[in-house]
């Protein structure tokens, strides 16, 4: 059964649809868009044309394709440089639709070059992992990284649609299914006290009856959070509530070179650097902190580093995070478990030793 979500943005408002196999819809509207005369282009990478090949097949024979490399790895320049020129190629026009069809890397990759080749064209997102249904799939958050740190580069460019179909989870490795309950536990964290409640009673898996509802839900508390403030201007609170954990596990994915951990995983290390942030601000006690481990480790995440990284570094990375304002350091913290706070002007012992207690050193 199909339903949908509407991210209000006013003229660049979209629909998301929600439903077990329902590429069936998008197949119908882009064979619409290119009876028009409308061009199409998909990209994906090399996992999904091997896992998914019936699903790519699906959405129509003769569009064109590029398959990039698979992993945090491509969102980058050089390959970002082989989208622009795929889609010079075959003459993409400021009215041709360019589908992404992959995780968040594909997501965030495809949706820079939507929004930068001809100065902007539409874009649909069809995530297929976890972390890109529940989180980057939605909001307009495009870019790439670079070597002095993550999505450094990027543009604000809201997609056209976004289509969630749950059953191509069915091929995802179970790494990656939990690497994207990072995301999960993050909302309950940040705004559903409900929803980690229910993450703490029992883990969300595959085989779960309400993975599509929690799925859903997760996107329900992003939209709304977009909508209050797209861009991240809010000085209080805002879209920059969603970076809770991110901070340090930016950090940790630049330091380790974009190939040790998945991005959920620095994410998951991140959450309980923040959780334990929050404990020595005097937001939350030891057994909130407790429990922000405790929903971790249920769902396969690290709670740790899997081996010491060097304290210095993970500082220099985060010093060179996006979301520094006049040199200073902003974290989202905890007030309670189900509300979070930015905050300014965090005293960066207090961070460093937060990253110390999940094995920085």
């Amino acid at each position: 059964m199909e339903n949908s979500l509407r991210v209000n943005l006013g003229e660049r408002s979209y629909d998301l649809f929600f439903g077990a196999g329902i590429l069936g819809r998008l197949r119908a509207d882009l064979d619409a868009a290119r009876a028009a005369g409308r061009k199409v282009a998909l990209v994906t990478d090399e996992h999904l044309a091997a896992r998914q090949a019936a699903a790519l097949h699906a959405l129509g024979d003769g569009i064109p394709r590029l398959v990039l490399p698979a992993g945090e790895g491509t969102k980058r320049l050089g390959e970002l440089g082989r989208v622009w020129d795929f889609l010079a190629e075959h003459r993409i026009d400021r009215s041709s639709l360019l589908v992404a069809v992959g995780g968040g890397v594909i997501g965030d990759l495809a949706g820079f070059a939507a929004a930068s080749y001809l100065r902007g064209i539409p874009f649909i997102q069809v995530p297929t992992t976890l972390l890109a249904m529940v989180d980057s799939s939605v909001g307009g958050k495009t870019g790439i990284n670079l070597g002095a740190g993550k999505n450094l580069v990027g543009a604000f460019h809201q997609p056209a649609a976004v289509h969630i179909d749950t059953a191509l989870l069915a091929t995802l490795p179970p790494r990656e299914f939990a690497a994207g309950m990072a995301e999960v536990i993050k909302y309950g964290l940040l705004g559903d006290a409900d929803l980690l409640a229910r993450l703490e009673r029992e883990p969300l898996t595959l085989a779960s009856a309400d993975l599509a509802a929690v799925v859903r839900r997760c996107c329900a508390i992003k939209a709304g959070i977009v909508e209050a403030d797209e861009r991240e201007t809010a000085t209080e609170g805002g879209r920059a509530l969603l970076n809770l954990g991110h901070t340090f596990g930016h950090a940790i994915e630049q330091v380790t070179g974009y190939g040790v951990y998945l991005h959920g995983e620095a994410v998951a290390v991140g959450l309980c650097a923040a959780a334990r942030l929050s404990e020595r601000l005097g937001l939350i006690g030891a057994d909130e902190v407790a429990r922000v481990d405790r929903v971790v480790a249920m769902h396969d995440l690290p709670v740790r580093l899997r081996a010491p990284l060097p304290l210095d570094a993970l500082t220099a990375a985060m010093g060179r995070d996006k979301k520094v304002r006049a040199g200073g350091l902003r974290f989202v913290v905890l007030r309670a478990l189900g509300e979070a706070a930015t905050l300014g002007g965090v005293d960066p012992a207090l961070a460093a030793a937060a990253f110390r207690e999940v094995g920085a050193e």
